[in-house]
């Protein structure tokens, strides 16, 4: 048996920054090139390219170690799961600097507890998102992304596509945009009578 401490973190956004989880995974004993990490994935998306690599690391005697439950899963089921393989595997999870005892009555249940909570927390952040939108949009600040074309451009983008002279393909390289964009501004154009 090995006695090995692979390390996991995650943030949510491409805006955050993984340099405090980082240090805290190193002051707890990993190695930084035992460190995987997922930039810019929510944790209640369990198919993570970084949290597959650090579950293929580990071995049984190994213990992996996460800054804090929430890093690791953001739902009961998913954090249960993820504990439950490590165990069968003979693989201790350490939860910042405390072991988690599948085996101990308390131990579970201040998993399941942060576990709770860390779901919680999630759909708290999506309810005030949703409401914050609701509130934008209310108030007429958030209308959906900016069309990429202007709208002389795209009365001009109609008017050369009704010659016939010009395929989308061309039509695309003219306006430096993608097909798709130009089927959209056409279909959002209509037919001119």
């Amino acid at each position: 048996m090995t006695d090995l401490r692979i390390g996991y973190a995650r943030c949510s956004t491409d805006a955050q920054d993984l340099a405090a989880q980082r240090a805290e995974l190193e002051s707890l004993g990993v190695a930084s090139d035992r460190i995987y990490t997922d930039h810019g994935f929510t944790g209640r998306n369990r198919d993570r390219p970084g949290l597959a690599q650090a579950l293929a690391a580990v071995r049984a005697g190994d213990t992996l170690v996460v800054p804090k439950l929430d890093r690791l899963a953001r739902s009961v089921p998913d954090a249960r799961d993820i504990a439950d393989g490590l165990a069968e595997r003979g693989v201790r999870l350490a939860l910042g600097s405390t072991i988690y005892d599948p085996a101990d009555p308390m131990g579970r249940m201040f998993f399941n507890v942060l576990a709770t909570f860390a779901e919680f927390e999630a759909d708290l952040i999506r309810l005030r998102t949703r409401e914050g939108m609701a509130v934008a949009r209310a108030k007429g600040k958030l209308r959906g992304k900016k069309p990429k074309l202007s709208d002389r451009q795209a009365a001009e983008l109609t008017r050369m596509h009704a010659t016939g002279k010009y395929s989308v393909s061309d039509l695309a390289e003219l306006f430096s945009v993608s097909r798709p964009t130009v089927y959209r501004t056409l279909a959002r154009q209509g037919p001119k009578r």
